[in-house]
């Protein structure tokens, strides 16, 4: 069996055994912020609830955030998932039977978990106490999408994956569009030489 095949056979298994979920309550909460999290409402609203309470550390880590998000969704919409287009989850393998109103989008990756982990790896970087706090939304989220049988286990993780990473290239960019030098002197300071040699007095 090669890898590939290993891969396939888990998100099978998986989607088999989380869409057959039982608990109303746990049910019901997934359902919850699964419907929160569409167009990316839930990280905008935590955004504005950081930046209305949290001051200037709120608003920097909102603004972070929101980057970091907005990066993930242009990623993950307009290369990943038209590079790659993968079928939903089969009706066969939805115990629950619920499939109505997915998206016609190709499964892979979830663009959902993308924003989720955007958008709380990149506030932990600056809050970690609020970031811990999102993670149990983003691990919702991540549950729902397989549960609710719109993705495979391995489209979960692969948007995972490429939040992480926009998190991490939205913090580098600064450094990596202004070079590694330092900053340069200015020459309008007193004192300051240039290239030419200054003519003596007299």
């Amino acid at each position: 069996m090669t890898t590939a095949d290993r891969i396939r056979r888990a998100d099978r298994e998986l989607t088999w055994r989380l869409t057959a979920l039982r608990a109303p309550r746990l049910v019901t909460a997934l359902r919850h912020v699964g419907t929160a999290s569409r167009h990316t409402k839930l990280w905008v609203g935590a955004a504005a609830v950081q930046a209305a309470l949290g001051g200037r550390p709120g608003r920097a880590s909102a603004f972070s955030g929101l980057l970091s998000l907005g990066v993930t969704q242009v990623l993950c919409n307009a290369l990943a998932k038209q590079a790659y287009d993968r079928d939903r989850p089969p009706r066969s393998l939805v115990r629950h039977g619920d499939i109505a109103g997915r998206p016609g989008s190709s499964s892979f990756p979830s663009g959902h978990v993308a924003a989720a982990t955007a958008y709380t790896s990149a506030v932990a970087l600056r809050q970690p106490a609020v970031g811990a706090a999102l993670t149990v939304p983003a691990a919702l989220v991540a549950v729902q999408r397989v549960q609710s049988g719109a993705h495979y286990g391995s489209d979960v993780l692969a948007g995972a994956v490429i939040g992480v990473l926009c998190t991490a290239l939205t913090r580098r960019a600064p450094a990596l569009l202004g070079g590694s030098g330092g900053p340069r002197r200015s020459l309008s300071r007193p004192g300051a030489r240039g290239p030419w040699p200054r003519r003596r007095a007299g």
